[in-house]
């Protein structure tokens, strides 16, 4: 027949007079504390948090979607234009960020990324060749461009898989393509300058089209305003290079 055995427990943090004894004449280590649970927190109603400005930045894309029949934003017309306001902004921002970098394509490609591109959309395509120094060059400035525009979009395609038996000779060429339509055409390094800077290529491309978009500016963005601030880059770097050199020479 199995043994059985008992284990008696007292009530957590109950002791004896005895225990009590022999902890004072240091016998026993001291009584451990009673385990105490913390208070009890409900989570909060989110129908009964405060719904302002902040309540409405920290909503997503689709949480401001759901809002649009949400009872208790009925008798609120500022927090539903704001409501509003937030949407238009985050679908405005997503459709800035499409761009910005000079995308590669292949001749497969052409016509779905450049021809068929949407009416407002600025497309730059460079045609180049691996190797070609004056390539490298007027890339370099091409990705500083498509940073700095990111609603225009910049594509690459290597000049022979867009047009067989291109020469080589009239590479780097750049296209500017609107509405499925050629709008410019540089055959050439030297059509950007000596020197083939960011704001020298910017100034070229906008001679007579709006052809740079910063998504900031609307769907009508302004040329002149675009050749204005790159004009003002262009003064600055020159100056800036002036001052390094001065510093320069002053050193030897």
């Amino acid at each position: 027949m199995a043994d059985y055995h008992f284990v008696y427990k007292d009530v957590e943090g109950a002791s004896t007079q005895w225990d009590d004894i022999q902890r004072k004449l240091g016998n026993l280590p001291p009584k451990p504390t009673p385990f105490k649970p913390p208070p009890f927190t409900p989570s909060p109603d989110e129908d009964s948090l405060p719904k302002d400005k902040a309540w409405v930045d920290e909503k997503t894309e689709e949480e401001l979607e759901d809002l649009e029949d949400d009872p208790n934003l009925d008798d609120d017309s500022f927090l539903q234009e704001y409501r509003k306001k937030r949407l238009a902004e985050m679908r405005e921002a997503v459709k800035i960020a499409k761009f910005g970098s000079v995308i590669p394509i292949s001749g497969s490609d052409f016509v779905r990324e450049v021809s068929q591109a949407p009416s407002d959309v600025w497309v730059v395509v460079i045609l180049y060749k691996e190797g070609i120094p004056e390539c490298g060059m007027l890339l370099q400035s091409l990705e500083e461009l498509a940073k700095r525009y990111p609603a225009t979009k910049f594509v690459k395609i290597i000049s022979t898989d867009c047009i067989p038996n291109y020469p080589d000779r009239n590479v780097p060429t750049l296209l500017v393509y609107n509405n499925g339509a050629v709008k410019a055409n540089f055959v050439g390094l030297h059509s950007f300058g000596k020197r083939c800077t960011p704001e020298g290529v910017a100034l070229v491309l906008c001679q007579s089209d709006p052809v740079l978009n910063d998504g900031q500016s609307g769907s009508n963005p302004s040329r002149k305003a675009v050749i204005e601030g790159e004009r003002k880059r262009l003064i600055e770097k020159v100056v800036t290079e002036h001052e390094d050199d001065d510093d320069g020479s002053s050193s030897d």
